[in-house]
């Protein structure tokens, strides 16, 4: 694993543009970063790939787990009323796309260690799928790239299609000013179209309830298959969210409710004490005292890397702001990122449907934040 400098495209702005990333800067700080980029060899790459297949496999039987004692539940402050649908969900396997991005910290060295799992709103997923493939061509055109994700996603949309009432599917995220939910949305909405499948947009204040209580869009159709870039935890605290549970079966929600329970940052606690000393695990608790004298804490269901402390030594060496005070805390060791140069990266492994489809790497601070620079890649 290397880092290079490397001369932007002198019209890079145009050229992400025309592949859907409008959101490519901040300001005059570039979000998406070519002014260079990573080189791995093949064994890093395969390491890579085996640890998202094999901590996804952790998570499936963490989620048997949790459903078979559903008080699990309570401890990672799931609201009583979703616990079981939640539990109806994970047994019966309504139809999803299975997606997520793995945070992983890797060095070059040794296996790559988790850090969380992005699996029911994760972005970023553009850039690694389209903007730095389509760089790629234009720069290293002989070399290789880890990336499956677009033609993974397309084939798992083909695959839902058949279930999906009409073959019709409403996509919803919220009105974000950065305009990423609406890049991350739009992406996969193109895709669900390349799939067959009949798509229509609404914005999440758009959505409300018919008398029944079943969820209509702004024109009062009854929307019978959801794809949502908002996460459960938003929904089921909404004014309407016990209705939106009681509901569940007259809607198709993607993803599954069930996602509550990996995205929840107290699955790194369970997965520790099912598979301790596992090579790409890190020691996590709910007790600082448990995982030694340098940790990362972090809330429960914070983004955006907010609210986020290390210490090392006893002693706080990062912290960052944000709006998920008070809440439960997840107490994970620190791993020792490595400075490149230019900043810490940190490795975004996606899986779809279990299996590995390539990488996005976010460079940043010791806390990767929403200012975070989406850095390129190239195997050797």
């Amino acid at each position: 694993m290397e880092r290079h400098d490397l001369r932007p495209r002198d019209d890079w702005q145009a050229q992400v543009e025309a592949q859907g990333l409008i959101w490519h800067s901040e300001g005059s700080e570039p979000y998406w970063d070519e002014s260079g980029y990573y080189a791995f060899g093949l064994d890093e790459i395969e390491r890579i790939e085996v640890a998202s297949e094999s901590v996804h496999q952790l998570l499936v039987k963490a989620g048997d787990r949790i459903v078979a004692q559903p008080e699990i539940m309570t401890h990672f402050g799931i609201p009583d009323f979703c616990h079981q649908p939640i539990c109806d969900a994970w047994q019966s396997g309504p139809p999803a796309l299975h997606y997520g991005r793995f945070d992983f910290g890797y060095d070059g060295h040794g296996e790559p260690k988790l850090f969380e799992f992005n699996c029911d709103t994760p972005t970023s997923m553009l850039e690694a799928a389209v903007i730095q493939w389509d760089w790629k061509e234009a720069c290293f055109p002989q070399l290789d790239q880890y990336t499956s994700l677009h033609e993974k996603l397309i084939a798992r949309w083909a695959a839902l299609r058949p279930p999906l009432p009409g073959g019709r599917l409403w996509f919803t995220h919220s009105a974000d000013p950065s305009h990423e939910d609406t890049i991350t949305t739009t992406y996969l909405r193109d895709l669900a179209e390349q799939a067959g499948l009949e798509t229509h947009a609404v914005v999440i204040d758009d959505i409300g309830l018919d008398a029944d209580g079943r969820i209509v869009d702004a024109d009062d159709q009854l929307i019978g298959a959801l794809f949502k870039l908002y996460p459960w935890e938003w929904i089921v605290e909404e004014d309407f969210g016990a209705d939106i549970v009681r509901h569940l079966d007259d809607t198709i929600w993607i993803e599954p409710i069930w996602k509550m329970l990996w995205s929840n940052k107290a699955i790194l606690a369970l997965l520790w004490e099912m598979f301790p000393d596992h090579p790409n695990l890190l020691p996590a608790s709910f007790r600082a005292e448990d995982v030694g004298p340098n940790y990362v804490a972090k809330p429960f269901l914070a983004r955006e890397g907010a609210n986020i402390e290390l210490v090392r030594g006893g002693e706080t060496i990062a912290r960052s702001g944000g709006e998920y005070l008070g809440g439960q805390m997840l107490y994970q060791q620190l791993y020792p990122l490595r400075d490149f140069g230019k900043g810490y990266p940190v490795i975004g492994a996606w899986v779809v449907d279990g299996e590995a489809a390539g990488m996005g790497i976010r460079e940043d601070g010791l806390i990767t934040g929403n200012r975070a620079r989406f850095v390129p890649h190239v195997i050797r």
